[in-house]
């Protein structure tokens, strides 16, 4: 276990907006404890709250009630450091620059970020695209430019991914091939991860534990720890099982 991989401490958090001067409850009693190194996802129907933990965990805002503990310090101090990489469904490149132009970027405008071990260079070979160093994000397909987003997160040897449904806007084939390249580069690296889905096939296949949350005000109602080893068969009857057990916790907390 490398010693940059952070343990993330999430204890009684609640989230509460305010809608047209009306209170909005969208997390409620959040604990949970991730390990140093350690995959977990979270899942849960649409306005559960999943992104809105994401953030808090982040330290992009503060929660109405409880904490946070990145390390055994607040989020500031691990952001501060660089420390968090982030990855949404837009991979957010800047067009006027090339593919290696955009993953140096993190380590250009933030000089506290500690570069990881490997170049940028090796970071695009990492993820598929040597080629395409001199290439224009606009030539390049929705996988592929994800490809260099996840180049960009490596580029800081961040310690803690947060991962908000980064596949979700690809195709099933393109999907299932990026998670599974995903997972060599994390073996390899071994970060955090934090990451959110609304598919549940590909949580399973990808995590250590899948964390389920209800209907908001979203709070967990399931944990769901996976054993199986890694490539995990989709189709293979231990894997089926727990996919099985998953959606009927998720059945059964929703009311469907």
């Amino acid at each position: 276990m490398p010693d940059s991989a952070v343990d993330v401490q999430i204890e009684h958090v609640s989230q509460v907006f305010r809608e047209q001067g009306r209170p909005l409850a969208a997390l409620d009693n959040i604990n949970l404890t991730i390990a140093p190194g350690e995959f977990i996802s979270l899942v849960g129907p649409s306005g559960c709250g999943k992104s809105t933990l994401l953030r808090l965990v982040a330290g992009l805002q503060a929660p109405t009630t409880g904490q946070i503990r990145l390390a055994g310090q607040p989020p500031d101090g691990l952001r501060t450091r660089k420390q968090i990489g982030w990855m949404a469904q837009q991979p957010a490149l800047l067009p006027w620059r090339t593919v290696l132009e955009n993953v140096r970027l993190p380590l250009q405008v933030n000089r506290q970020a500690r570069p990881a071990p490997t170049s940028p260079e090796e970071l695009l070979a990492m993820v598929g695209l040597p080629e395409f160093a001199r290439a224009y994000p606009a030539t390049l397909s929705g996988g592929m430019q994800q490809r260099v987003a996840l180049a960009r997160v490596l580029a800081i040897g961040a310690s803690l991914w947060l991962m908000d449904e980064p596949f979700a806007a690809l195709d099933e084939l393109t999907r299932e091939t990026l998670a599974g390249e995903l997972l060599t580069i994390w073996r390899q690296f071994r970060p955090t991860v934090i990451w959110v889905t609304h598919h549940l096939a590909e949580a399973v296949r990808l995590s250590d534990r899948v964390i389920i949350l209800s209907p908001r005000p979203g709070h967990i109602c399931g944990a769901i720890r996976i054993s199986l080893p890694r490539p995990r068969d989709d189709t293979g009857p231990e894997f089926q099982a727990i996919l099985r057990e998953a959606r009927r916790v998720m059945e059964v907390r929703s009311g469907t």
